[in-house]
């Protein structure tokens, strides 16, 4: 199989459904292969799997799968092209210039890599369009870090001694990234790890494999050297041989709770380093005193956008009593009256899930909240027209000990809770496994500070929800994760600190007493 060709006239977003292109339903199924040492292959074993577009539940193309060996032949060329120095031993200001011609590149390709992430897991266009636009921002973001991150010189402990820190980079990064996000969260971990000037390579999710081609394809038009990135396409096994290989010194994963625990013991096994972006139960917090039209539009963003799949979705909402009915039958409401549609239509509110899989886990906890005689405001059902859809739903008085309320759904469900005063509100916030995100809603600036304090959390927004940026880290405490993406500091999690002892001559031919660990 032949990787295929990235240079696709751009064509108008409104009108991407309506002409035939390659990797649409309505052309001839395309055929994605593997990228590695810079060019494309062939699966080893000729085995494939289908690329399927959620909206119209048609297969679109076939990706190779890889195998173990093939994890190992794009390894094996990561490891040569950073032994080798062509990317590691490259003047930080070069990479930095490599790295803003790449993101030069998102942008002129900004609407073909949209296009495709929605063809892949439905997402919406009103949000992937801006989401691939920021991805060009994040990339420009680390291109500046390149050529400030550095050591920094201590003072001896010692007389006759110059001391100092180096910042280098680990090796070959393996990068293990989701469905739901997919370039975004990519970004995430490819410049950072470009920028620090190791290798990578890139195990996509099998739902969203070819925009990862995509812009990989991108990084060796930009100029970034043969091997330095390399993308393995496939499922569980292909993602296990990524994270066992024993020449991979990090895995950068981002998905399940469950998955990244299992990812964490096995790298632990040979010391290997992880960073772990994972679930959340994430809470919104609404008090009396709050703009409640806002915070209601608030609640819709932080669950019904991205058709709730989103790890940082606010899928427990915490309300003051007092205004909690009117606050139920408003979210209900709005939530109703959502317009689901063509995910490449700028006026549709609702897309489909991702998966069949997904779609069947929704389901399911329809199921599990009907067994549990949860009290339905609106939805629990999957709307009646072709594509992976589910109504927003939103469930009331949510017991605290219900799987509704602790288990993560990644679908458009929302559990309502009552609390009577800020204790309450803080207790009931952090009644969870998790700690990726938090809302707070008030119009009092003392309680807000107050809370964000007291709320664990990775991320509290006060009187929004779930807008991030490169500027900012990114993780989550508890078991949403390990360690933080994004930020000024992103890059320490892709390098080692050497540090380094220089004598500069005192004239002491033996010493006693040098400190030992």
């Amino acid at each position: 199989m032949d990787l295929v060709s990235f240079s696709w006239e751009t064509r108008p977003l409104t009108i991407l459904r309506a002409q035939p292109r390659l990797g649409h339903p309505d052309a001839p199924a395309a055929g994605f292969g593997l990228l590695i040492g810079g060019g494309p292959a062939a699966a080893e074993s000729g085995a494939t799997f289908s690329a399927r577009d959620p909206f119209l539940e048609q297969d679109w193309g076939q990706v190779a799968l890889a195998s173990p060996r093939d994890v190992d032949a794009a390894v094996r060329a990561a490891n040569r092209a950073f032994a080798d120095g062509r990317w590691s031993g490259m003047l930080a200001g070069e990479r930095a210039r490599i790295l803003l011609r790449l993101a030069d590149l998102i942008e002129r390709d900004a609407a073909l890599l949209t296009s495709q992430q929605v063809f892949e897991n439905g997402k919406l266009v009103s949000e992937m369009l801006p989401g691939t636009t920021a991805l060009a921002g994040d990339c420009r973001f680390f291109a500046g870090l390149a050529e400030t991150h550095g050591g920094m010189t201590v003072p001896p402990t010692r007389h006759g001694f110059t001391t100092f820190t180096l910042k280098e980079p680990i090796g070959v990064v393996g990068a293990i990234t989701p469905w739901n996000t997919p370039l975004g969260l990519l970004g995430w971990k490819l410049f950072p790890a470009l920028a620090a000037g190791n290798t990578i390579v890139i195990k996509p999710s099998e739902i969203t494999p070819t925009s990862t081609l995509m812009l990989a394809q991108l990084c060796l038009e930009a100029g970034v050297p043969p091997g330095v990135v390399n993308v393995v396409t496939g499922g569980s096994e292909t993602g296990a041989a990524l994270v066992e290989h024993p020449d991979v010194a990090k895995i950068a994963f981002t998905g399940s709770t469950a998955t990244g625990q299992a990812i964490a013991s096995r790298a632990a096994l040979r010391s290997a380093r992880v960073t772990l972006e994972l679930g959340g139960k994430s809470p919104q917090v609404v008090f009396a005193d709050a703009d409640l039209d806002r915070a209601v539009n608030g609640v819709m963003a932080g669950i019904f956008a991205a058709t709730g799949q989103s790890c940082m979705a606010g899928s427990r909402v915490l309300v003051e009593d007092q205004v909690f009915d009117r606050f139920c039958d408003m979210l209900a409401e709005r939530g109703s009256s959502m317009i689901a549609g063509d995910p490449l239509d700028p006026q549709t509110q609702l897309g489909p899930l991702a998966s069949k899989a997904q779609l069947e886990k929704v389901l399911s906890y329809f199921a599990i909240a009907a067994a549990e005689g949860l009290e339905c405001v609106t939805g629990s059902h999957r709307l009646e027209r072709t594509g992976y859809f589910v109504a927003p739903t939103v469930y009331r008085d949510v017991p605290p000990d219900s799987r509704i309320a602790r288990e993560e759904i990644f679908g458009p469900v929302v559990a309502l809770f009552r609390f009577r005063n800020e204790e309450e509100a803080v207790v009931l916030a952090n009644d969870t496994a998790f700690g990726l995100a938090a809302g707070i809603w008030t119009q009092d600036v003392g309680r807000a500070h107050r809370l964000l304090h007291r709320i664990r959390a990775g991320t509290i927004w006060v009187n929004n929800y779930r807008i991030i940026g490169h500027t900012l880290p990114f993780g989550g405490y508890s078991q949403s994760g390990t360690g933080r993406e994004m930020g000024a500091h992103a890059l320490d999690a892709y390098t080692e600190t050497k540090s380094v002892w220089v004598d500069t001559g005192n004239d002491l031919e033996f010493r006693t007493g040098q400190q030992e660990i």
